[in-house]
């Protein structure tokens, strides 16, 4: 999947980027979390995990 769909899908779904990117670990938890304390830390950690593990 192309690395700017799974940077769209973050946007839009959070835990989902993460999932696509490095499947269910802490990040995906991590960002679960995030997402429901508050939709943009979710946005910020999602889109820094898919971008970083290119």
């Amino acid at each position: 999947m192309g690395e700017l769909i799974k940077i769209i899908i973050a946007i839009f779904l959070p835990p989902l980027g993460v999932f696509l990117q490095v499947g269910i670990g802490k990040h995906f938890w991590i960002n679960l979390l995030l997402t429901l304390c508050g939709y943009l830390p979710g946005i910020v950690h999602a889109v820094w995990v898919v971008a970083k593990n290119k």
